[in-house]
């Protein structure tokens, strides 16, 4: 992908987000490109893939959102981008000249995306990639509920020191707490220490705090929350306030 790129686009910089998305995990890729995208510049080109219907019927789309361009296969990899910033035109890969002449049915990463992809990095305008979309593929992505003196989540994503990332965001989650303290409870087991960072609780400890994407997280303090406590995406989170006055 990397050298078919180039090919095309001789003066692109290419950057990595990560490899580390579990096979055929849609919606890990989904979270992580939105949680990185909008921290690169403005006009960025992102080649998504995790493709597990590669060869499919299904789609092959282009997408202006936020400022930033996005190649993907249309099956929800680009849900939580489009949640975040609302796509201005999506376009179907369908203009077979910036494609590869052959294009595999099983890596069309290579043959279709990354030309793509190249190809509007080079300056072209991302309607002559192909045809007008007005519907696409979105994923059903959990979100928290309150009530009752309570906020409720989920596990969204695991990260690679096996930090437990919320769908429990920190804005949301003050406006509705206000002032009181909070209990955190994931998965029935009692997490005791909130803290502002790793470093304030004990080595070894179990501990929540609001990460880098302003998410509350459950952390192991110099290991992993995930294998300590045993749990994997969809875990339940339940932060409480109404044991406070």
């Amino acid at each position: 992908m990397r050298g078919v790129a180039l090919d095309i686009c001789p003066k692109a910089t290419l950057a990595d987000i990560t490899h580390d998305i579990a096979p055929h995990d849609i919606l890990g890729g989904a979270l992580e490109l939105a949680a990185a995208c909008k921290y690169f510049p403005h006009g960025t080109v992102f080649l998504c893939v995790v493709d597990p219907g590669v060869g499919s019927s299904r789609r092959a789309i282009a997408a202006d959102a936020g400022g930033r361009r996005f190649v993907a296969p249309d099956n929800g990899l680009l849900t939580q981008v489009f949640k975040e910033s609302a796509p201005t035109r999506v376009v179907e890969l369908t203009e077979r000249k910036y494609a590869r002449p052959t294009i595999s049915r099983t890596f069309e990463g290579r043959d279709r995306f990354a030309p793509a992809a190249a190809w509007l990095a080079k300056g072209i305008d991302i309607g002559a990639l192909g045809r007008p979309v007005t519907d696409w593929l979105v994923l059903d992505i959990p979100e928290p509920h309150d009530g009752a003196g309570r906020m409720s989540g989920v596990v969204l994503r695991i990260d690679r020191f096996g930090n437990l990332i919320t769908n429990i965001d920190r804005e949301r989650l003050v406006t509705v707490a206000s002032s009181r303290p909070i209990q955190i409870d994931v998965a029935g087991q009692p997490v005791t220490k909130f803290v502002a960072t790793y470093a304030e609780a004990e080595p070894g400890s179990i501990c929540a705090l609001f990460g880098s994407s302003d998410h509350l997280e459950i952390a192991a303090v110099g290991g992993s929350a995930a294998e300590r406590l045993g749990l994997t995406r969809g875990a339940a989170v339940v932060v409480r306030f109404d044991a406070f006055p």
